[in-house]
């Protein structure tokens, strides 16, 4: 099993490397969905491509989802081997006059 030393360094640079592709899909994924609702979803196709990996010259279509979902279960799988290793106490370690 992983040291917690190990998971800790793994999850804290996956983190800021995770957070921008999983904002930009949220954004562009509930903005897209949000114009498509109001019939203006042919004026936000733009939108649409940034959500699916095409950046203009740079096209990820293949790869996109697949490396933001990757790195999404990583993140969990660190984080929850990580509270796992944790020695929770019960609350009357914590306040004794209980």
């Amino acid at each position: 099993m992983l040291k917690f030393k190990t998971l800790r360094h793994i999850h804290r640079f996956l983190a800021p490397v995770m957070l921008l592709p999983i904002i930009l899909t949220v954004l562009t994924g509930s903005l897209y969905q949000l114009a498509d609702m109001t019939d203006h979803g042919d004026a936000f196709d733009w939108v649409l491509d940034a959500h699916k990996g095409h950046f203009g010259p740079l096209n990820l279509e293949a790869i996109y989802p697949f490396l933001n979902s990757l790195g999404l279960l990583l993140l969990v799988v660190t984080g929850i081997m990580m509270w796992f290793q944790v020695k929770h106490r019960s609350p009357k370690h914590l306040n004794p006059n209980l």
